[in-house]
């Protein structure tokens, strides 16, 4: 399975995330070690098994777009 990651470089630190997998992030020293450690996160994720519970329920959020995001009028 592929996931799209975002990482970056900052202060010395490689950062990343996952944006098809929530909740798989990290951080590491190196861009190659924080590849291997989101590959880590993301087999983690997937392998853990999340019981079913009568009372849960998936919900959507309306989260308002970010100002930087919005996009350009058309004039």
């Amino acid at each position: 399975m592929k996931y799209r990651a975002v990482i970056k470089y900052s202060e010395g630190w490689w950062i990343g995330w996952l944006l098809d997998l929530a909740g798989v992030n990290a951080q590491e020293r190196t861009k190659e070690k924080l590849i291997e450690s989101l590959k880590a996160g993301a087999q983690d994720m997937l392998a853990t098994q999340v019981p079913f519970e009568a009372d849960a329920a998936m919900v959507v959020v309306d989260i308002p777009t970010p100002g930087w995001a919005a996009e350009p009028a058309v004039t």
